[in-house]
């Protein structure tokens, strides 16, 4: 008796009706996420619970190695894994049907958990549910579909499969839950993110009460390729826990102040703006900036001092800290005692170099706290600011290995010129910026080779929360080099040379270049 015969295998059309029908599930998660407030996609949510749980060394990896990549990267290292399971799944299917169902489920439940748990989301949970459960229900309807039209078994033996195909039943089969994928897609395109964006476009910030003071002469040098004193919002480092900018319009936007104070506030955009706006030049410097980083930036700020805020509140005794939080979730905690500092302006800001916050940084308003790393003091897309005790909370990074306080260090780079440059000999300059911002740059100095320090020439002081541009002319000879650069602050500490990680409060050690003169 002759065995039975196998029918042919279908599980390459299966695995891409497991893609199709994965797409079609993710895009109407993200179309019913883009129809509703306060929810987070599962995709996003996914995203988010991975950045949460990464170790601190993977987060610093990401950081240093891709930059403002690094979101992109994450959000695409996880679509890939998912298409990428969703085609196995598939063509698992031509055999498992049943197993390949129950992956989908899995994924989908995966996913519920992630955007119950999600610390952007504000919806209630009901709410929060509804993008995981259309994943859930076109993902898996359209696999059964897929899987049908492919060939797959109903419950029948492994042998018994059929054994023709029917190209032109899939393919149909195929466009229309592409279709569902595609309509999901453009609904996402069309509602998703653009709430603030519309509502950026037609605002217009009040002009400051206390404008900034005229940039005075010679405070930027003419040196080509060096750092422009003022760094274009375009060009603005971000680093930031959220994975898809927040979208929070002005007319929806609220600012809490409560905790340990006589009066909760609780202020709209209007509000906010119709209070003393101060107008204010401040270097912004990131922890994750690694020696000779470029997570740093100079711009022009508006905004409220917090201190006026706070004073209008009325700080009760005891309190030494304020916890700001994001929209989406993340916290801060900055000292007390930085924000009500008359010398310090601290600001909640709502304009960024002559125009309202950009999107990414922070629109509507943000804060920006000079002397004082981002993580501690620079909360974007704010929304609250709760007086309280260090003792009673921990900010988002605090758990993750980094300081409670986190003063900006004594920093200087070389800019000019680039590392590996090849000059020719003869009269090169060499420049750069410096920073210390809420004690001033007082010194640079520059050695070649681990020469004698020799003094450069500082740009004209802006002021002390602002970094300074610096040069010095090297009469260069041919050959290696080595160029090394340190800042000397204006209560006389120069930056040390010892080498420190950016944790737990940031990075140390002198900048240096290595570069080939040529005759």
């Amino acid at each position: 008796m002759s065995s039975p015969t196998r029918a042919p295998s279908h599980r390459p059309a299966a695995g891409l009706a497991g893609l199709v029908a994965g797409a079609a599930g993710v895009a109407s998660a993200e179309a019913t996420t883009a129809l509703l407030d306060g929810v987070t996609s599962p995709i996003l949510a996914v995203a988010n619970r991975a950045v949460d749980l990464a170790p601190r060394p993977v987060k610093e990896w990401a950081i240093e190695t891709l930059g403002s990549a690094d979101k992109a990267v994450l959000l695409g290292g996880v679509l890939v894994t998912v298409a990428a399971l969703a085609f196995g799944l598939g063509a698992l299917g031509t055999t498992r049907p049943r197993l390949a169902v129950g992956g989908f489920l899995s994924f989908g439940a995966v996913a519920t958990a992630a955007v119950l748990t999600d610390r952007t989301a504000t919806a209630p949970v009901a709410v929060r549910l509804l993008p995981a459960a259309a994943l859930v229900v076109v993902g898996v309807g359209a696999l059964v579909v897929l899987l049908r039209a492919a060939g797959a078994p109903r419950g029948r033996p492994v042998d018994d499969l059929p054994s023709s195909f029917d190209r032109r039943t899939f393919l149909r089969a195929a466009l229309a839950v592409g279709a569902v994928a595609a309509a999901g897609g453009a609904v996402s395109r069309v509602y998703g993110d653009a709430k603030a964006a519309a509502s950026r476009l037609a605002l217009s910030i009040p002009r400051p009460d206390l404008p900034a003071p005229p940039l005075p002469a010679g405070a930027i040098l003419d040196v080509p390729g060096i750092t422009p004193h003022l760094t274009r919002n375009a060009d603005f480092y971000r680093v930031d826990t959220a994975l898809r900018v927040p979208d929070v319009p002005v007319e929806s936007w609220r600012l809490r102040v409560h905790g340990l104070v006589e009066r909760e506030l609780d202020l709209s955009f209007d509000d906010l703006v119709s209070r003393r706006l101060v107008e204010r030049r401040i270097t912004l410097t990131c922890v994750s900036n690694p020696v000779g980083g470029e997570y740093v930036g100079n711009a022009t700020w508006v905004g409220v001092p917090v201190r006026d805020l706070l004073r209008e509140a009325g700080v009760r005794s005891g309190a030494d800290a304020v916890r700001s939080r994001s929209h989406d979730g993340f916290t801060a905690g900055t000292p007390l005692s930085a924000l009500v500092d008359d010398e310090r302006d601290a600001l909640v800001a709502v304009a960024m170099n002559g125009e309202p916050l950009p999107l990414e940084h922070g629109f509507p308003a943000r804060m920006v706290t000079p002397g004082l790393y981002g993580y501690v003091s620079a909360t974007k897309w704010l929304v609250e600011l709760e007086v309280t005790r260090f003792a009673d909370f921990e900010a988002y990074w605090t758990p993750r290995g980094y300081a409670v306080e986190a003063p900006v260090k004594t920093s200087s780079r070389i800019d000019v010129p680039r590392p590996f440059a090849r000059v020719t000999a003869g009269r090169v300059p060499v420049a750069g910026v410096a920073w210390s911002q809420d004690r001033g740059i007082r010194a640079v100095e520059v050695r070649v080779d681990g020469g004698q320090w020799s003094r450069a020439v500082l740009a004209a002081v802006d002021n002390e929360d602002t970094w300074r541009q610096w040069r010095w002319d090297w009469d260069a000879t041919p050959g290696n080099h080595r160029i090394e650069v340190r800042a000397t602050d204006a209560t006389g500490s120069t930056q040390t040379a010892e080498r420190a990680p950016i944790a737990p409060d940031g990075a140390t050690g002198w900048h240096s270049v290595n570069v080939t003169v040529v005759r």
